[in-house]
């Protein structure tokens, strides 16, 4: 096979949740258990971080995996989902996995796969690992995809958890409460490994210190060493246990506003936890690393400056917490117009998530180039509940191309929900 049949057989043979659902999603760790078995654990071979929580974690993510880039370390970043690329998902020092190795590793297991009927996620997770431990990392920065107790990459037994956040997502199977999502989130504290919280909530708060008693592991709040604070000048003025600790540029990929001061918290709390361990992680490496961080990781689709005049910013805010998130930054910008391109999948409840959007702008409703697209025609329907007028749009670029059309130079563009949507533009 060549590169793009062996992605078509991935996609098309074995199930991915993104694209098709909840029908993809499997609450199992048996068949990544028996395929990374039958790689001979290479899990097991390579030093982890493992990154869960419902907003930040990209984030958190890729600067953590920059910074220790920045320190001199030759380290594996897997994510997901991907934007335009596959091989997004899976990079070392920012540069992705070459197809060569897609190709000869779908080519090689193919018939393991017929046996074993991975996923979609579960294959490309065994894949990462595979090819971490063949390049020999120092250390890889490991995204959960979705949940954590029973989600794919929990297999590794990491330096160190973190946990960024809980908000609603994907309730239809993590559930649909705080304390329910927390329980999930959570199952990626193991034993005897120190998990960071990045943000104390009172619902998840107790769910996350039973589950580390049980475990035994020591638990640490990111506010407990940092405080942050956002200034106009793009950049972020960090306190450690309040006095001052340093300037940090936010212009390098995480864009500006509150929220990634938040992660940006909970990045300088990972470096210390991290550094305590003996990975030798210095402010100064966090601070190069986020002023250049799609080059030096690769980092996309967060408050991403997509051209000037007039002014489109890319955003794959897809929930409450992430919509709330964008809203603040608009409201750190001056412009004439808001032209805001929208779409979401087709199993998320957007009606609490409509109502967060500006009432002012003028809407474009499109339904993402997937299986799960939302029609237009129906977001539009339900935007208008809350008071959202615009019109529906055959796909993502029509929809994109009239925006651009009818912004004036001091207008902006905002292209804002599922990271399909986002893609279609990027």
């Amino acid at each position: 096979m060549d590169y793009q049949a062996t992605l078509d057989y991935m996609y098309q043979q074995l199930p991915m949740f993104h694209r098709v659902g909840a029908a993809a999603f499997k609450k199992d760790l048996t068949n990544t258990l028996a395929l990374c078995a039958h790689l001979g654990n290479p899990q097991t071979q390579f030093k982890t971080v493992h990154i869960g929580g419902t907003n930040g974690k990209g984030s958190v993510s890729h600067v953590l995996a920059a910074s220790l880039r920045e320190a001199g370390y030759k380290v594996g970043l897997y994510t997901s989902p991907h934007y335009k690329d596959f091989r997004e998902r899976i990079k070392i020092n920012g540069l992705y996995i070459p197809k060569k190795y897609i190709i000869d590793f779908v080519t090689k297991n193919k018939s393991v796969f017929e046996t074993i009927q991975p996923s979609f996620f579960e294959m490309t997770v065994a894949m990462s690992f595979a090819y971490f431990a063949e390049q020999k990392v120092d250390i890889a920065i490991i995204e959960v995809g979705l949940g954590g107790r029973l989600d794919s990459t929990n297999i590794i037994t990491p330096e160190l958890s973190v946990i960024t956040n809980i908000s609603f997502d994907h309730v239809a199977m993590l559930g649909d409460t705080l304390p329910q999502i927390a329980y999930e989130k959570a199952g990626i504290i193991k034993r005897n490994i120190p998990v960071l919280i990045g943000e104390k909530q009172a619902d998840s708060l107790p769910v996350f210190l039973a589950k580390a008693e049980e475990e035994q592991a020591a638990i640490f709040f990111a506010e407990d060493f940092y405080s942050v604070d956002n200034q106009a000048d793009g950049f972020a003025y960090a306190k450690k246990e309040g006095q001052p600790f340093g300037k940090f540029s936010l212009d390098g990929g995480l864009g500006r506003g509150a929220y990634q001061a938040e992660n940006l918290r909970t990045i300088l709390a990972a470096a210390k936890l991290l550094n305590d361990l003996g990975w030798a992680i210095e402010k100064e490496h966090i601070a190069s690393a986020l002023t250049d961080l799609y080059g030096k990781i690769r980092f996309m689709g967060r408050w991403q400056k997509l051209e000037e005049k007039p002014l489109i910013i890319a955003d794959s805010g897809h929930n409450e917490a992430g919509v709330n998130h964008a809203v603040a930054q608009l409201n750190t910008l001056n412009f004439k117009r808001l032209h805001l391109v929208t779409g979401f999948v087709n199993d998320k409840d957007v009606s609490k998530i409509l109502s967060l959007y500006p009432k002012e702008a003028i809407y474009y409703f499109a339904k993402a180039n997937i299986p799960r697209g939302l029609d237009a025609t129906i977001l539009k329907t339900q935007a208008a509940k809350e008071g959202l007028k615009g019109k529906a749009y055959s796909s993502v670029k029509n929809a994109f191309r009239a925006a651009k059309r009818n912004a004036e130079n001091d207008d902006l563009i905002l292209v804002l929900g599922s990271i399909f949507v986002v893609a279609e533009v990027l």
